[in-house]
């Protein structure tokens, strides 16, 4: 099995769900510890919101961003004691922290206080209901800007997230966000309003990338020992960046997924696997390239699967 074939993708927020990490929790004793150490470091009801939910509190972004995290860094240590390493690693948003932890540039302890704050941060820095997220869907990168062009008469409104070709998650005021929906029919294409509890990767969160600077400037941020994408760049992380200060950008700036995965697959990658809670990364994944082998490790069948698919 060779790792430098190999990339770890992490989910992002939206891909929680009630029950996340519970089989592993009971069936691999490394697992069940990594969940009651979080859950210390943490000081919430964790094993409470992954096992039982409800999915209202599953959702909040606060309570959501902690437990996508530590049920993707279960199924990592699920995947680490059957020995499958991987020498690139990614994470949509939210998951380039369980990259970071991963890569030991974050310990399990610091990665897990940050993840607590920004969620706390993003959740609370916009009054409720004021900005919201679309997916935009079927439109060339041309005609995404057209549109954005069109809709920013109505308010702020700018492209958050580049997933895969002709898919592109869209994020400010509500007003905006829903002319764009209106506006993405018009150029042939399809506008899907998100689930989300805020404008999540705009300039609205300017303040709160402000404010969650001072926790980052206070991490020990050390040496990476993986090849770390940043969403911010779409590229690994070089030893000149200021990882700090691109953590800080990412909750305000577009996540490049796309170009992130283009550059591993250049770099070498044949084999990705979604590592946590969900499968729409691998869909991603297969929309860039459907040469590529996908995979996905979030229960014991699909690290099973895993296994045998590697082996």
């Amino acid at each position: 099995m060779n790792s430098k074939n190999i990339a770890f993708l992490f989910p992002g927020q939206g891909a929680q769900y009630v029950g996340m990490a519970k089989q592993f929790y009971e069936e691999i004793e490394e697992c069940k510890e990594i969940v009651d150490k979080a859950e210390e470091i943490l000081n919430i009801p964790l094993k409470d919101m992954l096992f039982n939910g409800p999915e209202e509190i599953l959702m909040q972004t606060e309570n959501a961003q902690p437990t996508i995290v530590v049920a993707s860094l279960v199924a990592l240590k699920a995947l680490e004691i059957n020995n499958v390493k991987a020498d690139y690693t990614a994470g949509l948003s939210l998951g380039e922290y369980a990259a970071l932890i991963y890569s030991g540039a974050l310990s399990l302890e610091e990665g897990l206080l940050l993840v607590k704050e920004r969620g706390r941060i993003m959740g609370s820095s916009l009054p409720k209901g004021l900005g919201k997220m679309a997916a935009i869907l079927k439109l060339d990168n041309e005609k995404l800007d057209e549109l954005l062009n069109k809709a920013s008469v109505f308010g702020i409104v700018e492209a958050a997230n580049y997933n895969c070709p002709k898919q592109v998650v869209i994020s400010g005021e509500n007003k905006a966000i829903d002319e764009a929906v209106k506006i993405a029919k018009e150029l042939g294409g399809v506008g899907i309003p998100l689930k989300v509890s805020g404008p999540f990767h705009s300039s609205l969160l300017e303040p709160a990338s402000e404010e969650f600077y001072k926790n980052l400037e206070k991490a020990d941020i050390k040496q990476l020992n993986k090849v770390v994408y940043s969403n911010v760049k779409g590229l690994p992380y070089s030893n000149e960046d200021d990882i700090k200060d691109l953590l800080k950008r990412h909750i305000r700036t577009s996540v490049l997924f796309d170009n992130t995965v283009q550059d591993m697959i250049e770099a070498g990658v044949t084999t990705f696997i979604e590592v946590g809670p969900g499968k729409v990364l691998g869909g991603f994944v297969k929309k860039i390239n459907r040469d590529v082998q996908v995979l996905n490790v979030q229960d014991m069948e699909s690290l099973n699967k895993t296994i045998s698919s590697l082996e």
